[in-house]
């Protein structure tokens, strides 16, 4: 893989992900919720950030944005359909747009549900993918401004990515997850055994994100639906848990 990415564990369970394209040196943060430990983490790699790629415009994932913008003179590139709601945008770009860093391209998808205008960034020679909140390890994001229609339509899209894609997803939500896919299949033998290798990773404080397309295909209740109607009532199931 040509990009470094590296975790920032932010608020109680937000990430921020830090990437670095090592050719041009150029390093961007996706999802900034906050700015000082992102700031903390490039300056101790010695990174200029020159970027950030908004996927959506929740607090959780622009709260940083200014901070970061104020001390770095980076450029914030985020979803046309949401920058009346994201003023510290300079880019705007949606489905099939092309933006680079440094010398690595990735591809902009529209992934509209938990927000009306998410998008999601695909590197597809680095096999990487940040999706903010439309993806989660065995789980989906809430459907606060969209349908089950169109998160049963992001899941096709993002399935199609190929299963040896790294999903970089922006909450440690995986334990909940999993307890919850466990109801819906509690004979899904690669569903128990990500299980207990969640709990394990949980137990020692440790990660559970990225997951991989491979992953979610086998134990993502979301993914897993085979029609809108099932997506939905699982995502109206997980919501009243």
């Amino acid at each position: 893989m040509a990009l470094e990415i590296i975790r920032i564990p932010v608020l109680s369970d937000n990430y921020v992900w830090l990437v670095h394209e090592p050719v041009s040196g150029e390093t961007m943060v996706v999802d900034p919720a906050v700015a000082a430990p992102v700031l903390e983490k490039a300056q101790e790699r010695g990174w200029k950030i020159s970027q950030i790629w908004n996927t959506h415009w929740h607090p959780d994932h622009t709260g940083g944005n200014a901070e970061i913008k104020q001390a770095t003179g980076c450029t914030i590139t985020g979803p046309a359909a949401e920058a009346a709601r994201i003023p510290t945008l300079d880019v705007h770009v949606k489905g099939g747009d092309m933006v680079r860093l440094g010398d690595v391209a990735a591809i902009v998808l529209d992934v509209p549900a938990h927000t009306a205008g998410h998008i999601a960034f695909h590197f597809a020679e680095d096999k990487a993918a940040f999706v903010g909140d439309t993806l989660f390890a065995m789980g989906c994001g809430r459907l606060f401004e969209g349908t089950a229609e169109q998160m049963f339509a992001n899941m096709r899209a993002l399935e199609a990515l190929g299963d040896d894609t790294a999903i970089y997803c922006a909450h440690e939500y995986t334990l909940s997850n999993g307890r919850f896919a466990l109801n819906v299949e509690p004979d899904n033998k690669a569903l128990v055994q990500r299980m207990a290798e969640v709990v394990a990773l949980r137990d020692q404080g440790k990660p559970t994100v990225p997951t991989t397309i491979a992953l979610e295909k086998a134990t993502n209740p979301f993914m897993r639906a085979v029609s809108v109607a099932e997506l939905a009532a699982r995502r109206a199931a997980k919501d009243a848990a």
